[in-house]
């Protein structure tokens, strides 16, 4: 039996939200990684996961990642994914071009 195509959207803290989808993956949480880079700079790295225990493996491999990468700290977040079966208004059709700008 085909899994059915679902939406996946993760709501951050910050009021950040992110969809994933369609999908019929079995992702069940979203994380993210705020480097800080030092001098005011910042890069993001973000991903889903199949289970709260591999989100929370990205963490883990943090302190590495800084002796690593020399970042001055980092934040991780993590959250779980809610699903829907219809798109949010705001996504686009798989193979459209989106909305136009006027």
């Amino acid at each position: 039996m085909a899994r059915k195509t679902r939406y996946l959207t993760a709501t951050m803290a910050d009021g950040y939200v992110k969809t994933i989808g369609p999908t019929a993956a079995p992702f069940t949480h979203y994380w993210r990684i705020v480097a800080d880079l030092g001098g005011g700079r910042a890069e993001v790295f973000w991903g889903h996961a199949k289970s709260r225990k591999d989100a929370k493996a990205n963490d883990a491999a943090m302190a590495e990642a800084i002796r690593q990468r020399g970042w001055v700290g980092y934040a991780f977040e993590m959250v779980e994914l809610v699903e829907t079966t219809e798109p949010p208004e705001d996504i686009s059709p798989p193979g459209g071009r989106g909305r136009r700008r006027r």
